[in-house]
């Protein structure tokens, strides 16, 4: 199925749990059996600081459509990721599918404002933290980034992380080894929630952030026909979600 099927296929999205405590928004959202922490960038970064402070390590993600629509591939991971720490909105379309229209909400999630937000805490308190990309170019990149923005972060290591050559045990071993305090994953959907799922209970660090391709600017994949398939994914989603709500 393309991902201009799995769009047309996007059943309804409704907001559930209101009333969770943590502020007027909290709550969580369900998107396609993906449920996602509805909180400001405050809540998230409040949550964010105390995981930084607990020994076992959290997991945050980060999701967009297009992660939603990857996930669909590994339909037995939404089940693990409703076990995350944290699981926010990367996209304002999800939002927006979810009838949340105030406007600091999408604001923050359109300017990733928890991202910017976690970035300068690492940054402030030099944290240690070990990268996880998926290509030798995507490293330089982030690494280039993080050092002329947020310089005050320590970076421990780097690796390639693929779904056709797997080596987690080593993987693992040689973040424990470099005693961070983050891992920050830039890997694809699924592969990126994989991970996480298999590893969660062997990883010493604090926190593992994954942030996927398209939340950092450094990887600005808006060119050419990658831009325009993305918008008329979103467009299709948008259509789809009218459509549902006027038949129910």
């Amino acid at each position: 199925m393309t991902k201009v099927e799995q769009a047309e296929s996007f059943c309804y999205n409704q907001k559930i749990d209101k009333g969770v405590a943590g502020g007027d928004m909290s709550g969580k959202i369900n998107v396609l059996g993906i449920y996602i922490d509805n909180y400001t960038a405050k809540e998230a970064m409040k949550r964010a600081m105390e995981y930084m402070e607990s020994d076992p390590v959290n997991i945050i993600d980060l999701v967009t459509v297009n992660d939603v629509m990857d996930m669909e591939e590994a339909p037995g991971l939404k089940e693990e990721i409703s076990e995350f720490d944290l699981v926010l909105a990367g996209d304002r379309t999800i939002l927006e599918a979810a009838d949340i229209d105030e406007r600091k909400y999408l604001q923050e999630t359109e300017r990733s404002l928890f991202l910017k937000m976690f970035l300068r805490y690492l940054h402030k308190n030099h944290k240690r933290v070990y990268l996880l990309v998926e290509t030798e170019e995507e490293g330089q990149i982030l690494y280039d980034y993080l050092e002329r923005y947020y310089g005050g972060i320590q970076i421990s290591g780097m690796a390639k992380v693929s779904a056709g050559n797997r080596a987690d045990d080593m993987l693992v071993n040689a973040i424990n080894g470099a005693e961070i305090d983050c891992v920050i994953s830039v890997l694809s959907s699924p592969l990126q929630e994989d991970f996480a799922v298999r590893n969660r209970n062997l990883l010493n660090t604090r926190i593992l952030l994954g942030l996927g391709k398209e939340l950092l600017p450094v990887f600005d994949r808006g060119a050419g026909t990658e831009k325009m398939t993305r918008f008329l994914l979103k467009r299709i989603f948008k259509k789809e979600m009218k459509k549902r709500k006027k038949e129910k």
